[in-house]
């Protein structure tokens, strides 16, 4: 069985990357920067277009990017479908 990717807009990805710990630290015109803290001075940051739907290579993109701070096995439901 094959996975895809989901159709999300912006609002969707921020929200699921808060349910991981990332807060909103700024945003700057249509994009968002979201950041969490691991240690007293270690940040980790993610940047997502504010858009109401993201083109799939955008998608991917931020799922591999999130990947480097969240396990996959957590992320894939709420960006992939089978």
């Amino acid at each position: 069985m094959s996975l895809r990717l989901r159709r999300l807009g912006g609002p969707e990805v921020v929200s699921i990357l808060t349910q991981f710990g990332f807060a909103v630290h700024s945003q700057r015109g249509s994009h968002v920067k979201l950041r969490r803290e691991t240690t007293r001075e270690d940040w980790q940051t993610l940047t997502v277009p504010f858009h109401n739907e993201l083109d799939l290579g955008t998608l991917r993109a931020i799922f591999r990017q999130a990947s480097r701070y969240i396990p996959q096995d957590q992320l894939l439901p709420h960006f992939y479908t089978e």
